[in-house]
């Protein structure tokens, strides 16, 4: 009863809605338009984001607590240089590899030319302001990472280079190379197992060799840094300038040199081709609303041209276009920036507008045409309306619980930050705008005007004397047509699903092989579900054929053979002259490729016939007074910080690092994310406290559960909504169907996108929250259209569900389908993820509207009671035609009780 008093008081206050909309059209066709016009104007506060690590990694992450710590004990912008990342590292930075076209890089030719364009680059200067009196040139030399005695840091492989180079100028035998780890000139140990790429040893013929420091036989690609202080100010905007001009030397050094390959790569590469994706999808965005349109006046359009309205069509995309207007328009006033995961946004408005002008439409062509227009609007709002907000409170439970603080990851929670914005401003607009349109072309129709060309129709006795041509064209229904109660359709589509579709799926000898496709549909969705991977990449998002990719393949194909390097981080004093603890850190780093002072000290004691076991104070004045001050030694002092204790007193060991490299394989990043929570695992049992960090760390910390909680959320918060909405608004056999429809779209794309290539991150993952609402769109209005249904057969009430609902439907998964198109054939990583898994959510909405929940619902519950006549819509009595003439137009037929 409850439900009941709802429905009523719902229906009478869209029914009055509807009529206060067609009594003030033009005010609610204009002031949308003017709306959007104001709002618009406020694109010139545009911004676009500029901090990627804040889209792309989880927010609160214990990543990014060790890394403050990390940051607070050894600054990161001192050490870049020996804690290298394959992903974004802090400040600013020029990255190259370079690889020969054929024999190794190591050869003269290639050496000479590599050391040609270090000294170039070294040596290129920018000038900040452009022009100007005040202008002054810059060179690497003023803006490089100096050490502690203030000299640019370069890479270790340039100084072995150098001696490789100068020995064979005076004729001298070349000092070995080895790898992972090589000794330089001044006896000090370096890693240059991320400096050396594609490596074959003296003794070994793989691709690759082991831990042990073999001698290098050839290698195939090098891979240079230069680091830049990021002081901000004048500073950032000078090293902006400088990777400008490093990309630009690098392109033209490569055009003299064609043996070379050079692959460069700056702190602002990742951005520029992340945001680079919105600028390539400008022109096949134009192209899917142009294909859409298209499409949309077909569906719109009859054989009957008064009845015809493809004008709707239009107006219902120009109606989706001011809305979107209007929410950026929102989004530039408050302040929020954009990025290119927002290219997603307007699909989930034309999915949802679509579906609601479709419905509108299929509901005002089943109105009485003899009432007045004011009389059929407000039906129409009293029919669709209620649906439509179901959906659109859908959309908003989802997306308003993905953008909450719950989201750790910040791409997610703009994306549905700005959606959940977008959807009700198209909703408003579908109420005003559109509704206004519908009140015009009702007009025309009762005018009986040509609904394309708003000319009025010559009656019957007129045309008979026009040409075949026009009579076509100005064909129409009269009474005479009318009185025939085997009147064919003149909506196509309509009329397929009527006389062939909807007799067809319900077909007795169909049902076993839709349940049995069914059955293969879960098959595969499983299949695909127990191999979704996580893609923490950020290089994944990007446009195709760009820097960041290109650097990325280089970079994977010739230097995926060991990890990025991880600092071991002692950020409490320890007893490191105690024998187990030496053990257990010695222990800790086994089986790593690995820089330790503590490892060199104490083979340093060894070699002095000293015992690595002595007491605190000769243990630290041997250290500090001795060791640090060896020159092969002394860079160990930047791993090392003392505390002072008291006058005449040796200081305490406060804090020590050590750098660890693991051997990887191919699977690089899941090595690492496993290798990450082993590592802390063992840092909770561990006497000595220690962390572990690197900044690619950032991104692969919690990234599965920090991408795939967003889904969850939303999901529970829907199916939750429509537990509580059946309580009294929705039939709960509704809600269930529902719910489990939303749960099986859901599961059959995550399982096929996963087949297609498509990894779970955070693109993915907001198209699978948007999917929920659009699934929603499409199976819902079935669902209660078939429920609302009483007294014949489950097939007879599908086949009426399959003609109200089921074609609007179709005709919105035509036209949304159709503007996806042009988007795939963006060069871009980020569209193509978004393109397969809209394609795969419209696909599996199709299979559910218009196969699965047709032929399920001819033997599942809800039941059919006999003896009762149809409420509602299904209120169908004999018509009995006469005829009536009027001023305007000819009244084909009087419905009569």
């Amino acid at each position: 009863m409850l439900r009941q008093v709802l429905h009523a008081g719902l229906g009478r206050a869209f029914h009055a809605l509807g009529r206060f909309v067609a009594s003030h059209p033009v005010f609610f066709a204009s002031a949308p338009v003017l709306l959007s016009v104001l709002l618009g104007a406020s694109f010139s506060r545009y911004r676009v984001e500029r901090d990627v690590e804040s889209l792309l990694a989880p927010k609160h992450s214990l990543a990014k607590i060790e890394g403050n710590l990390v940051e607070s004990l050894f600054p990161v912008n001192r050490s870049k240089h020996a804690l290298y990342s394959d992903l974004q590292t802090p400040g600013r930075y020029g990255r190259v590899i370079v690889t020969g076209r054929k024999g190794s890089v190591l050869e003269p030719v290639h050496l000479d030319a590599v050391l040609k364009l270090h000294r170039r680059i070294y040596q290129m200067q920018v000038t900040v302001p452009a022009t100007g009196v005040n202008s002054f040139n810059y060179s690497f030399s003023y803006l490089c990472l100096p050490d502690d005695k203030n000299v640019c840091i370069i890479d270790d492989i340039i100084r072995a280079m150098e001696e490789i180079q100068l020995a064979r100028t005076y004729n001298r035998s070349a000092p070995p190379l080895r790898y992972p780890i090589t000794e330089l000139a001044d006896g000090r140990r370096a890693y240059i197992g991320h400096q050396l790429g594609g490596v074959q040893s003296w003794g070994s013929s793989r691709a690759v060799v082991g831990a042990g420091g073999d001698g290098v036989r050839s290698a195939r690609a090098l891979h240079l840094t230069y680091y830049l202080q990021a002081r901000g100010g004048l500073m950032d905007q000078v090293a902006d300038q400088w990777e400008k001009a490093f990309c630009a030397e690098l392109q033209h050094f490569a055009a003299s040199h064609p043996k070379l390959g050079l692959y460069p790569s700056t702190s602002s590469s990742l951005r520029t081709d992340f945001q680079f994706s919105s600028v390539l999808a400008r022109r096949p965005l134009l192209a899917s609303l142009g294909v859409c349109g298209v499409l949309a006046v077909l569906c719109c359009s009859m054989r009957d041209c008064v009845r015809s309205k493809p004008w709707l069509g239009l107006l219902a995309l120009l109606s989706i276009a001011l809305s979107g207007l209007t929410a950026a328009g929102i989004l530039n006033l408050t302040g929020a920036t954009y990025n290119s995961t927002y290219l997603g946004i307007p699909f989930v408005m034309l999915g949802h507008g679509l579906f609601g002008s479709f419905e509108m439409l299929s509901s005002w062509r089943r109105t009485r045409e003899d009432q007045h227009v004011k009389e059929r609007v407000a039906s129409v709002f009293e029919d669709v309306m209620l649906r439509f907000s179901g959906s659109t409170l859908l959309h908003l439970t989802a997306l308003g619980l993905a953008a909450s603080p719950l989201t750790n990851m910040e791409a997610v929670r703009l994306f549905c930050r700005a959606a959940l914005l977008a959807v009700p401003v198209s909703y408003a607009y579908m109420l005003s705008f559109y509704g206004s349109c519908l009140v015009f072309t009702g007009y025309l129709e009762t005018g009986y005007r040509h609904g394309c060309f708003c000319r009025r129709v010559p009656g019957p006795d007129r045309l008979d004397s026009r040409p075949a041509w026009y009579r076509c064209l100005m064909h129409t229904r009269y009474q005479d047509e009318t009185a025939n109660s085997h009147t064919p359709d003149s909506h196509l589509l309509l009329g397929c699903v009527r006389h062939c579709y909807g007799d067809w799926i319900t077909n007795t000898y169909v049902k076993p092989f839709v349940v049995l496709l069914y059955l293969v549909y879960i098959s595969f969705g499983l299949m695909g579900f127990l191999q979704v991977t996580q893609g923490s990449d950020p290089s994944a998002l990007v446009a195709m054929d760009t820097a960041t990719v290109l650097y990325t393949r280089a970079q994977q194909r010739y230097f995926s053979s060991y990890s990025p390097v991880i600092g071991f981080y002692i950020y409490e004093s320890a007893p490191y002259w105690n024998t187990s603890v030496q053990r257990d850190l010695l222990e800790y780093a086994k089986g790593f490729q690995r820089i330790s002072w503590l490892e060199a000290y104490l083979n340093y004691l060894s070699d002095r016939n000293q015992s690595t076991s002595q007491p605190r104070a000769n243990f630290t004045r041997t250290l500090r007074r001795s060791f640090l001050r060896e020159p092969q030694f002394s860079h160990f002092a930047d791993d090392i910080i003392f505390a002072e204790r008291g006058q005449g007193e040796e200081p305490d060991l406060a804090a020590s690092r050590i750098f660890l490299v693991a051997k990887t394989t191919e699977n690089k990043r899941e090595e690492m994310s496993v290798l990450l929570d082993t590592l802390r695992r063992l840092s909770l049992t561990s006497r000595v406290r220690f962390l572990i960090f690197n900044p690619s760390f950032v991104y692969l910390d919690r990234y599965a559960a920090a991408v795939s909680s967003p889904l969850r959320h939303s999901l529970l918060a829907v199916l939750f909504l429509l537990g509580l909405s059946s309580l009294a608004v929705v039939e709960p056999l509704v809600a269930a169907w529902l719910g489990l429809t939303l749960l099986s779209v859901q599961f059959g794309v995550l399982g096929f996108m996963t087949l297609w290539g498509v990894e779970l991150d955070c693109v993915s993952v907001l198209c699978l929250i948007s999917a929920l609402g659009h699934s929603a769109d499409c199976s819902g209005p079935l669902l209660c259209g078939f429920a609302s249904g009483r007294g014949d057969s489950r097939t007879r009430w599908v086949s009426v569900a399959l003609e109200r609902h089921g074609v609007p439907s179709l005709q919105t998964l035509i036209c949304y389908a159709a503007a996806l198109v042009p988007l795939g054939a963006v060069r871009s990583n980020l569209t193509r993820t978004v393109f397969r898994c809209l394609a795969l959510t419209a696909a599996c909405s199709a299979l559910h509207t218009l196969a699965f929940l047709p032929t399920l619902l001819t033997f599942l519950p809800p039941s059919k009671s006999r003896g009762h006549r149809p409420e509602g819509e299904g209120q169908r009595q004999e018509v009995e035609c006469v005829e009536m003439n009027d001023s305007t137009r000819v009244v084909d037929q009087i419905t009569t009780v």
